[in-house]
């Protein structure tokens, strides 16, 4: 593989195909970060599923978002040849494949984009024209590394691994909207709590720890308690905030994703499971306390120098397991309230 392929007069057109989970999205931001720097004058494009969207809504190295439609236009099993009839249509000169499954690389060989770059995973390798080797080193080095390796095996160079999400102005004011709305009075700290993580239950701290937590949070700081999560986890910050004695916000399920980041960007504290919003509060530099247990901290990581994991290394641990095989989740009831609340005082 020539290690020139990507000249910049040859690119004038160029998709780039987003993860699907919002956490792996935001380590693809520095990825991201090096393609428009590589391709200034390049029309850049970013394919993201619905829910994805919104990380790359405000970026300044994004000229379009194009939405695959998996609920609507695109769903069913003629949903990606649609997709792939509407890539066409926009005569694209290549596509930068950071979604590693093997429909991402079938959807871009069908839009007939003649340059198709990604890693050789998921036996895609003869629909990529340019496949990138994905080694055991590589899979073995944090994700936002990881990304940039795809770019690097085509010869556009790295532009540093930090982190970058641009909430947006609109966003920014909803958030602070949302807090008055709710009585978090102004000049008082805000602690965010995100229970939630998706890919099973083993990756969850207990939710009478992040009650008990916020209550203690909250008479140490005098901060004012505020409870994340999605639709999905309606249920889940209802139960926190039932077992909680100090007032407490709960706004799981009830924002966007857009303004859930613009707020998060407003606490002063977040502590959180390994998750989407994990990464989140650490692209907007928000001072974070991440729990782990079943996953692997090198690799997924909130990629941040305020950021503090607290885990307690057992045998076991990380098995990567959506649910416990042991049945007793002995790596999360390991770790203490007391830990998590000293980290969370020691970072502010």
């Amino acid at each position: 593989m020539s290690r020139d392929f990507f000249k910049r007069s040859d690119v004038k057109r160029l998709l780039i195909r987003s993860t699907n989970w919002i956490g792996d999205a935001v380590m693809t931001t520095p990825a991201v970060r090096a393609i428009r720097r590589h391709f200034p004058g390049a029309s850049i494009s970013l394919l993201a599923k619905p829910w994805v969207a919104p990380v790359f809504a405000n970026s300044p190295h994004v000229d379009e978002i194009i939405v695959y439609e998996a609920n609507g236009r695109h769903r069913g099993a003629m949903g990606p040849i649609r997709l792939a009839r509407d890539l066409r249509r926009r005569d694209f000169d290549a596509a930068i494949l950071l979604q590693n499954a093997i429909e991402a690389a079938l959807i871009a060989f069908l839009a007939g984009i003649p340059m198709r770059v990604g890693f050789d995973t998921d036996a895609r390798r003869l629909l990529l024209t340019h496949p990138v080797r994905c080694t055991k080193a590589i899979k073995a080095i944090h994700q936002t590394g990881y990304y940039l390796k795809i770019l690097e095996g085509v010869g556009i160079p790295p532009r540093g691994q930090i982190l970058e999400l641009s909430v947006g102005d609109t966003n920014r004011q909803r958030a602070k909207e949302i807090l008055t709305e709710q009585g978090a009075l102004p000049g008082r700290r805000v602690i965010g709590l995100n229970p939630s993580a998706t890919f099973g239950p083993a990756k969850q701290w207990f939710p009478e720890r992040f009650a008990v937590l916020g209550d203690r949070l909250s008479r140490t700081l005098d901060a004012a308690i505020v409870i994340f999560g999605g639709p999905a986890d309606r249920d889940l910050g209802n139960h926190i905030a039932g077992m909680m004695q100090a007032p407490v916000v709960d706004l799981s399920g009830r924002t966007s994703l857009g303004e859930a980041m613009a707020l998060i960007e407003r606490c002063d504290a977040f502590v959180t499971n390994d998750s989407g919003l994990m990464h989140v509060a650490a692209a907007v530099n928000t001072p974070l306390v991440a729990v782990f247990g079943s996953t692997n901290s090198t690799t997924t990581s909130p990629f941040s120098s305020t950021s503090r994991i607290v885990r307690v290394p057992i045998e076991c641990s990380p098995c990567m397991k959506p649910v416990c095989p042991l049945g007793h989740m002995n790596c999360m009831r390991q770790v203490s309230v007391e830990v998590v609340a000293e980290a969370v005082e020691g970072l502010l």
